[in-house]
Order: structure tokens, then C-alpha cells, then sequence
């Protein structure tokens, strides 16, 4: 496929940065005119339609776009016409900020893996909200996924959460609350159970208020099978809908790549193909956890038709993708969306 044999390499001699950078201002100008989403569609083929419900949504297919690769919202529709069913934007806080300092963004070609220390660099949700309010609901479902601005402490943790849903009200179609990035410091302390369910709690509340659409948490894959159901439970109790499993990890066993390379690019969110079995147990526990009371999005180390039937298996009812995506290229949505499908 030419993502393959031209795309990609000469993307790759870029910065990570750099290449997702450019990547997303061609999607933001072709997704302009017709001519421009023609092409992004005859790069990906035919994408068939196999709807499936979750969350109390109607999604056109099981794979969409996990947060982090749209940030800001400017290129939704661009990645509507690539065949995604759902598009989830963000981390979005309600304040902008500028994240961590460059560079923060590093492959692991022999993993098929990435490192980011992005640090929910965003422009805000406001801003995100305004572009959004434009969008044609026909083109797809998408998610807001919100953050707390860095510099909040977490005993004001709950102001951000709410002001960022109030910002994105009635331009998203769900929620989903980020507890579980491993480049906000103290970020994930806010998964630990009093602190949870007041979270928790209040975004229900306030969404309630607003519009009442779906919520979904997104939790990280560093946890132990008992705070993973607990979590699971707690946010099936507050009145959630969705649990997207998982985040990035902090783990490094098992890379192929040099450990003085890894070492020597610190800290970090690792994504890609050495998540995928951590993310598919996961899934498992949750989805032993809940039953049918929540719906699951599977996340992580998805590349291959396989990943996919087992993380269904699992329990997932949908599934996203950024990492197989940056690898694999376009093909990978159609391949992924068949084997769910047919298998």
C-alpha cells in the first residue's frame, strides 16, 4: 500500500512531532472540499457498515480514534472520510496550555510502540468546542475527552472536569474523563477510590444538569485486577456508561529497543504494540467486573485482525486505535472493522 511503501518512511525521517504535526494539517486541508474527502476515502477502499450500539450510542462500525491524535478538533471530519465510526478529541482542558517541553514524542520502530510526554498540550476546550459546533452530526459520533490543567491541584481536580464539559456541552455526543495519563503529575492519584467517586460523582452530576449524554473513564493499564473492578463498579455505580481500556503504560519490560535508547528518553506514555495483550486483560476484568451494566472500548496494541478478535472476545464493544494507526496507516481501519465482522 503506498502508506506503506512511501507515506511512512519518508514521515518517519521526520521528528515524531514534526511528522504527526504535518500528518494532521494535510487532514484539516483536505477534509475542505469535496475533492479533498474523495481522496481520503479512495485511500482507505470501502469501509462497511456494521453498527453496533454502545454507551446508549449507535456507532456505524467498532473502530474508532482514540484521543490524542485530534486534539484540538481540527481535523474530525477529515478522519470521518479515512472510515473511522467515532473520532474521540482531546485531552481538553479548560484552560490552554502549552504541555511538556519539546521534545516529547519518540518512536520505538521495533516495538511498533511510541513514547509521549505530551502533557495534554491542548488549546482549550472552549476553542475546540467553537470548531465542533459546526460539525454535521451525520458524519459520525464523537467523544470529548477532558483533563485538569497541570498546574490545578488535585483537591480542585473537580472545578476542571466540570468546566471542561460545560465548555464542550452540546458539541459532543459523550464524555470520557481522564484519570489515567502518566504525564499530568499526580494525575492518576485521582484514580484511588475516595478521590474517584467524588470525581466521578460530580461530573454525573453536572452532566445530568447540562444534557445527560454518555460518560465513559478512561483508566490506566498499570493497575492490579482488584483496582481495576473496583474502578470498573465505581463508575457503573455514579451513573457511567463506558469504561475505555486502556491508557498508556509506564512500563517498559520486555522492549526490543535499546535500553540505553529508552532510558535515554525518560519519561513517558508507552503506546503501541507492547500494550496489547496488558489492554486485552484489562478489557477482561472490567468486563468481568461490570457484566453488561457498562460498555467497554478496547484500547491499545491494536495492529492486527487478531488483536481485534481478541480483545472482543474479551469483552470490548468497540474498539479504538492511534499507535496501529500510525504504523499500519489508513488500511488498518478496514482491515480491523472486516475481521470484527466476519469472524
Amino acid at each position: 500500500m503506498l502508506y506503506n511503501a512511501l507515506l511512512r518512511p519518508l514521515l518517519f525521517t521526520l521528528p515524531a512531532e514534526r511528522a504527526h504535526d504535518l500528518t494532521l494539517n494535510q487532514l484539516r486541508l483536505m477534509q475542505q472540499t469535496s475533492a479533498g474527502r474523495m481522496l481520503l476515502r479512495s485511500i482507505v477502499g470501502s469501509v462497511q457498515d456494521a453498527p453496533v450500539q454502545a454507551m446508549g450510542l449507535t456507532f456505524r462500525h467498532p473502530v474508532g480514534l482514540a484521543a490524542g491524535l485530534d486534539k484540538n478538533a481540527e481535523a474530525v471530519r477529515g478522519f470521518f472520510s479515512l472510515g473511522f465510526s467515532h473520532v474521540e478529541v482531546g485531552t481538553l482542558t479548560p484552560r490552554p496550555q502549552s504541555g511538556n517541553p519539546i521534545p516529547r514524542l519518540f518512536r520505538l520502530p521495533l516495538d511498533q510502540a511510541i513514547i509521549n510526554r505530551m502533557g495534554f498540550n491542548n488549546r482549550g476546550a472552549e476553542e475546540a468546542a467553537r470548531r465542533l459546533s459546526k460539525r454535521d452530526p451525520a458524519w459520525g459520533i464523537v467523544g470529548g475527552n477532558v483533563g485538569k490543567n497541570k498546574d490545578t491541584p488535585n483537591e480542585r481536580a473537580e472545578e476542571d472536569y466540570i468546566l471542561a464539559i460545560q465548555a464542550l456541552a452540546g458539541t459532543v455526543d459523550y464524555y470520557t474523563v481522564n484519570i489515567s495519563s502518566p504525564n499530568t503529575p499526580g494525575l492518576r492519584d485521582l484514580q484511588h477510590e475516595v478521590a474517584l467517586k467524588s470525581l466521578l460523582e460530580s461530573v454525573a452530576s453536572e452532566n445530568k444538569r447540562l444534557h445527560g449524554i454518555p460518560l465513559a473513564v478512561k483508566i490506566a493499564p498499570d493497575l492490579t485486577q482488584e483496582e481495576v473492578q473496583s474502578m470498573a463498579r465505581m463508575a457503573a455505580t455514579c451513573g457511567f456508561q463506558g469504561i475505555i481500556a486502556t491508557n498508556t503504560t509506564i512500563d517498559r519490560a520486555g522492549l526490543i529497543a535499546s535500553p540505553s535508547y529508552v532510558s535515554s528518553i525518560g519519561a513517558g506514555g508507552l503506546s503501541g504494540r507492547p500494550l496489547t495483550h496488558k489492554s486485552t486483560q484489562v478489557i477482561e476484568w472490567v468486563r468481568e467486573a461490570v457484566g453488561d451494566s457498562l460498555s467497554v472500548v478496547g484500547v491499545g496494541g491494536v495492529f492486527t485482525a487478531q488483536d481485534v478478535i481478541d480483545k472482543r472476545n474479551a469483552g470490548a464493544d468497540l474498539i479504538q486505535v492511534y499507535t496501529g494507526f500510525v504504523y499500519q496507516g489508513p488500511g488498518l481501519i478496514g482491515s480491523i472493522q472486516s475481521a470484527w465482522k466476519n469472524d
